[in-house]
This record gives structure tokens, sequence and C-alpha cells, in this order.
């Protein structure tokens, strides 16, 4: 069992085989089962789930643990932060963002509320519609300000891509700016979400 933990890969394999094997036991167990818009939309929802728990998680890592931590870095350390943690960061980060975004449009769509969520539940008698719609427009958000302001600002402070040196601390305030915002919209968000799926 150490070998098995000591890699990430192979903890990450036995995990998913323990989750197919709950799956296996539980769906089929019952007797009742069937490949129906109900399996399919509690499909995309557990992987809209996972992606969103990968997203805010990363996220939450970034405001509460690395960004804080940077200032009490010693100068000749920041390099393997900037070099080797923060690129892997922010990649599972960003594609966490759309994975969340795709899956969620595609539970929305499967249980037909995708407009009438977008619509804020106006003219479909608001409630579930609205909270969720809220949770959809600031997730939406959020994943836009990851691909499109964030992303792009990250690439000039890490160096993927070319830009002055005067440009570097106005790109690394801009990314962090945002990534505040992000994280001031996250519990609105999750609180929408889970309202909608449990308080309607």
């Amino acid at each position: 069992m150490v070998t098995i933990l000591q890699s990430l890969s192979k903890t990450i394999h036995l995990s998913i085989v323990l989750a197919v094997l709950l799956f296996v036991g539980l769906f089929f167990g019952g007797g009742d089962f069937a490949f129906n818009q109900l399996f399919w939309s509690w499909l995309f929802r557990y992987f809209h789930v996972l992606a969103g728990i990968m997203w805010i998680g990363l996220l939450w890592y970034l405001n509460f643990v690395q960004i804080p931590s940077m200032p009490k870095i010693p100068d000749e350390q920041k390099p393997a932060i900037g070099k080797v943690i923060a690129p892997a960061v922010l990649f599972w980060f960003r594609w966490a963002a759309l994975a969340t975004i795709v899956t969620g449009l595609i539970v929305a769509y499967l249980n037909g509320y995708v407009h009438q969520a977008f619509a804020l539940g106006i003219g479909s008698g608001g409630g579930k519609n609205t909270a969720i719609g809220i949770g959809m427009w600031l997730g939406s958000i959020m994943a836009f300000n990851v691909w499109f302001i964030i992303w792009p600002n990250q690439k000039k402070v890490l160096g993927l891509v070319e830009c002055s040196p005067e440009e570097k601390p106005k790109a690394a305030k801009t990314a962090m700016l945002t990534s505040r915002i992000n994280t001031l919209l996250s519990l609105p968000m999750l609180l929408t979400m889970v309202m909608a799926q449990n308080l309607y």
C-alpha cells in the first residue's frame, strides 16, 4: 500500500478503481438501473463537482497560501515557484475551470433548465432557476477571468511570453486582483449552486 501512496498516479488510479467499484455496486446492486437521462445527469454532475473542487481548491490555494507566502520566500528560492509550481497550478486551474463550466452546462441542458437559468428564472417562476442561474453567471464570469485575464497576465509574469520589465509588475497585480475577484465571487457562487439543489 505504501508504494501505491508514494505515487500520485497510482493513488489516483486506485481511487478511480474504488469509485468504479462503488458505482457498479450501488448502481447495479439496486436492481433497477437504466442508462437514461437521470443516469447521464448524475454522471455529468459528478464530473462537474470533481472539476469544481479542483478549480476552487486551486483558487483558494493561490489566495490563501501561495500569494500571501511569496513575500516570505527568500529571493533565491522564488524561481522554484515561478518555474515549477506556478505553471503546474495554473495548468490544472484553468482546465478545471473550463471542465467545470462545460460539465455544468451539460447538466443544465440534460435537466432542461439551461435557458431558464441563464435568464435568471424570469418568466419561469424564479426560485430554483434564479438560484442556479446566479451561480451559473458567477461561475461563467469567474471562468472568463481565468482564461482571459488571469492566464494571459500570468504568462507574462512567468516569462512564458515576451513582455517588458515594466509590464511584469502590472501583469502580476492584474492577475492577483482578478484572482481576488474570483475568490470574492466563489462563496456566493457556491451558495447559490447548493441552494438550488437543496432548498427548492
